[in-house]
C-alpha cells in the first residue's frame, strides 16, 4: 500500500452535496514532486546542551516518529536515544543532560503549545492505551530507558543523580533518582507549582506556587525546614533565578487579580517589575519597574522577560520600552536599566553562559535585504557591550544553546530550499556546520521551492504591512492567488523555513502550491511580531474592531495589481487566527475571495469574549461589557453570514483546546441555512495543533484538493 492511499481513510467526515474532491495531491504531477515528498522533511526542535560538556541533544520528527537524539560532540555522529516507531502523536519535550553527562530526562505526551484557555492534557487518545504525560530518564551510554512518573517540568539536581518534576494531575513536587524506582513526593505546597529551579549548589530548590488571583516564589531545602516563600504578597510572582553565588534570587512581580473595573474596548497599559529576595531570609527589593505605558506593557514575544544575572552583579530582561523588544540590564541592587541592543530590530532568543558574561540571541535583522523577515545569531559581550553577527545571509537561524565547556553552540539553521537543520561548531572561531544533514530524505524536492520575496503594502488606514510573495517564475498568463494569514496572532511569517513546526507545514504546503499554479502571498497582519509594538498592539484588533482585516483587503488589491494574477480567482486560508481572518474575508467579501480553507477558526467572539477578558467574572462594569460584547459580534464571521457566498473547507479536531469546536458546529449550521457550499473535516480526538502527522497529511491534502478544484478544475 503506498504512503498516500494507506492516509486516504484519515480523510474524515469530507461532507457536501456540492463538489467532491477529485484530485490526489500525492500523486505525480508536472512539476515532478508530490505532497508527500514536501511534507517529508524531518523536523528538529527543543535542542538542549549539556552543562557540563559540548554535547547537544534534540528532537526529531520525522513525519509523525517522534525520538530523542544526541550529538556527543560536534562533528561526530548524530544517534538516537530512543527508538519509537510510530505516528502516535505524543509529543517529546523538555529535553535536559545532566552535569556528568550520564543520563538524559524528557517528557513524552501532552501538548506544549495549546494551553490556553483549557487546561493542558496528554495529546490524541485515538489509541486503545489512553495516553500519559511522563517524565523518563534514558543513560546515555546505551540507551537504557527508566520511567520517573507522571508528570512534567523536570529539572536535574546539579549532581546529577536525581531530578525534580511536577507531578500530574495536582501539579505537586515530585524527586526522583535518575536511575528510577524511588519517586516520590518531595514537599507539600498548597499551590500549583511550575518552574523548578535549583539552586546552584543543589541544596534548594526555588519554585512558582501558583494561587489562582496571586502567586509566591517558594523555596525548598529539606524536610526538616519550612518552605520559605520570597517577599510574599497579593501580586503574582514567576520566573525564579538564582544568583551564581545561590544567595539570592531574581523574579518577575506583576498585580495579582482584581482591582478597579478595565475598559474592554480600550489598551491599558499591563506593568511589571523586577524584584530580588535574600534566599535565607526571604527579603526582597524592587530592582526595576516599568513604566505605566503601553510600550512598558509585560513583554509577549519568545521567552518574555527573559530574566537571567549577568556578571557584575546585573540582571538581564527583555522590555518593549523604546517600541521594539530589546534587551535591558539593571543592577540587581535596583537604578536604571541600560538599553543593550539599539535598533529597529527584534530580539527572540536569548541563551547565556553559566557565568552571565556573554548572551546570545536571535534578532530579526542583518545586513542581506529582507532579514526583517529572517532570523539571524548575535554575541553580546557584558565586560564591553560588544555585539558580534554569528550568523548571516539568507539563511535563518533560532534557538541558541550554548554548552557547558562555553565554547560549544548549538543553533537551527534552515533556508529557502532546505529544512531546519542542527547546526554546530565552535563560539571562539565561529565556525559551524550542519550535524544531520542526512537525515533529510534523498528525494526531498527542496530544489524545486519558489524563492518568496518580500513585499509590503498600505491598508487604507495608513498602516504598511508585510508579506511573503511566492511566485514562480515562467508559469505562462494569470494565475489564481491564495493569501495565506497566520495563527496566533503575535507570529511572523519568514523568507524561508518557520522555527514554529506549525508553520513550518504551511511553509512547505505554500512551496506547493505556488509550485502547482498558484500565486501565494504569506501576509504578515498588524498585530504579528517583527516590526514593533505598536504593530503588535494595534487599537481595535479582533473582537475590539478587526482592525487587521484592513491589511487583509490591502494584500487582496495588492494581488490584482499583478501582472500574474487572476483578479477573479484570489482565495485565502489559514489556521486559528488566520482562519478567523479567512472565515471574515468569506463572509464580508466573498465579490474578492472566491475560495477559502478555515483551519480551526473563531467565528464569534461574543461567544468566548469572557475567556478574552477576564474570565466572566463580574468585575466589568455592565455598559463596557454590553458595549464590548455588540462590538465582539459585529467583528466576527457569524455577524456576516448573510454576505457569505464563497465555497469554504473548514477543518477542525474536535478536542481543540484553544478554540472551541462549537465554533465550527457552530457554523456549519449557519452555512447550511444559508445555502453556502461548504465541505468539512472533522478530526476526532485531535487538538489545535494537530499532533498527528497523518492528521497534518490529511488537513493539507485537502487543502491542496479543494483549491485545485475551485481554481484548477481541468487539472487532470
Amino acid at each position: 500500500m503506498s504512503h498516500t492511499t494507506a492516509l486516504k481513510p484519515l480523510v474524515l467526515a469530507l461532507l457536501s452535496g456540492l463538489f467532491t474532491l477529485g484530485f490526489t495531491a500525492g500523486a505525480a504531477t508536472p512539476a515532478g514532486f508530490t505532497l508527500a515528498q514536501v511534507l517529508s522533511y524531518p523536523y528538529p526542535s527543543e535542542l538542549a546542551a549539556a552543562p557540563g560538556g559540548s554535547a547537544l541533544a534534540w528532537v526529531e520528527n520525522a513525519q509523525g516518529i517522534r525520538n530523542v537524539w544526541i550529538l556527543d560532540s560536534p562533528g561526530a555522529s548524530p544517534r538516537p536515544l530512543t527508538q519509537y516507531t510510530f505516528d502516535d502523536g505524543q509529543e517529546i519535550s523538555h529535553l535536559a543532560i545532566s552535569v556528568d553527562n550520564q543520563y538524559l530526562v524528557f517528557v513524552r505526551g501532552g501538548d506544549h503549545d495549546a494551553n490556553w484557555p483549557l487546561p493542558l492534557e496528554p495529546g490524541p487518545d485515538s489509541m486503545p492505551a489512553k495516553p500519559a504525560m511522563q517524565v523518563w530518564s534514558v543513560r546515555l551510554k546505551d540507551g537504557a530507558l527508566q520511567l520517573l512518573g507522571d508528570g512534567d517540568e523536570p529539572a536535574i539536581a546539579p549532581d546529577g543523580t536525581h531530578v525534580a518534576f511536577i507531578h500530574l494531575p495536582e501539579r505537586s513536587v515530585w524527586q526522583a533518582s535518575l536511575s528510577g524506582g524511588d519517586a516520590a513526593q518531595l514537599f507539600f505546597d498548597r499551590g500549583k507549582a511550575s518552574d523548578l529551579q535549583w539552586s546552584p549548589d543543589g541544596k534548594a530548590l526555588a519554585f512558582v506556587s501558583g494561587r489562582g488571583d496571586h502567586s509566591f516564589i517558594g523555596v525548598y531545602r529539606d524536610a526538616k525546614t519550612p518552605l520559605a516563600y520570597m517577599a510574599p504578597s497579593t501580586n503574582q510572582d514567576f520566573m525564579p533565578r538564582w544568583s551564581q553565588d545561590g544567595t539570592r534570587i531574581a523574579f518577575v512581580r506583576m498585580p495579582g487579580e482584581g482591582g478597579a473595573p478595565q475598559p474592554i474596548l480600550k489598551q491599558v497599559p499591563n506593568p511589571w517589575a523586577l524584584w530580588v529576595a535574600d534566599a535565607a531570609s526571604g527579603k526582597g527589593v524592587r530592582a526595576w519597574q516599568s513604566p505605566e505605558t503601553l510600550r512598558g506593557s509585560y513583554p509577549e514575544t519568545e521567552g518574555e522577560a527573559n530574566l537571567h544575572w549577568l556578571t557584575g552583579d546585573r540582571l538581564l530582561f527583555l522590555a518593549d520600552m523604546d517600541n521594539w523588544p530589546h534587551l535591558y540590564s539593571v543592577p540587581a541592587a535596583g537604578g536604571e536599566a541600560r538599553l543593550l541592543t539599539p535598533g529597529k530590530f527584534m530580539v527572540e532568543d536569548v541563551s547565556a553562559t553559566a557565568d552571565g558574561s556573554r548572551i546570545i540571541y536571535s534578532a530579526n535583522q542583518g545586513t542581506t535585504p529582507g532579514d526583517q523577515d529572517r532570523r539571524h545569531l548575535y554575541l553580546l559581550q557584558m565586560d564591553n557591550g560588544a555585539q558580534t553577527p554569528l550568523t548571516g545571509g539568507d539563511t535563518l537561524e533560532w534557538t541558541p544553546k550554548i554548552g557547558g565547556d562555553g565554547k560549544t553552540l548549538g543553533f537551527i539553521q534552515a533556508g529557502v530550499q532546505t529544512p531546519p537543520l542542527i547546526v554546530a561548531g565552535s563560539l571562539d572561531t565561529h565556525t559551524w556546520s550542519a550535524q544531520n544533514r542526512g537525515h533529510v530524505p534523498a528525494d526531498f524536492p527542496g530544489s524545486g521551492f519558489v524563492t518568496p520575496q518580500p513585499v509590503s503594502f498600505t491598508a487604507n488606514d495608513g498602516v504598511e504591512s508585510y508579506g511573503e510573495l511566492f511566485d514562480a517564475a515562467g508559469d505562462p498568463g494569470r494565475k489564481p492567488a491564495l493569501i495565506f494569514v497566520h495563527g496566533g496572532p503575535p507570529r511572523q511569517m519568514l523568507l524561508g523555513w518557520h522555527y514554529m513546526d506549525y508553520y513550518s507545514n504551511a511553509y512547505a504546503v505554500n512551496q506547493y502550491l505556488a509550485t502547482h499554479g498558484f500565486v501565494v502571498l504569506a501576509l504578515n497582519y498588524r498585530l504579528g511580531i517583527g516590526y514593533g509594538h505598536d504593530f503588535h498592539h494595534p487599537p481595535h484588533w479582533g473582537p475590539t474592531g478587526a482592525a487587521e482585516y484592513k491589511d487583509v483587503i490591502a494584500a487582496a488589491k495588492f494581488l490584482m495589481r499583478d501582472p500574474h494574477v487572476d483578479a477573479k480567482r484570489i482565495g485565502i486560508w489559514g489556521g486559528s487566527y488566520g482562519g478567523y481572518l479567512t472565515a471574515l474575508a468569506l463572509a464580508r467579501n466573498s465579490d474578492i475571495f472566491k475560495a477559502g480553507v478555515d483551519m480551526h477558526g473563531v467565528h464569534d467572539w461574543s461567544y468566548d469574549l469572557a475567556d478574552w477578558f477576564g474570565g466572566g467574572k463580574p468585575s466589568y462594569e455592565e455598559g463596557d461589557r454590553k458595549q464590548a460584547m455588540k462590538v465582539a459580534w459585529l467583528s466576527s464571521p457569524d455577524s456576516a453570514i448573510k454576505t457569505w457566498r464563497s465555497p469554504v473547507l473548514i477543518i477542525q479536531g474536535d478536542d481543540d483546546r484553544n478554540v472551541y469546536f462549537h465554533e465550527m458546529v457552530d457554523l456549519v449550521n449557519r452555512l447550511q441555512r444559508q445555502h453556502v457550499p461548504y465541505q468539512q473535516m472533522v478530526l476526532p480526538n485531535e487538538i489545535h495543533g494537530f499532533l498527528r502527522h497523518a492528521s497534518w497529511y490529511a488537513a493539507d491534502e485537502a487543502t491542496v484538493d479543494f483549491f485545485r478544484q475551485q481554481f484548477l478544475p481541468r487539472d487532470p
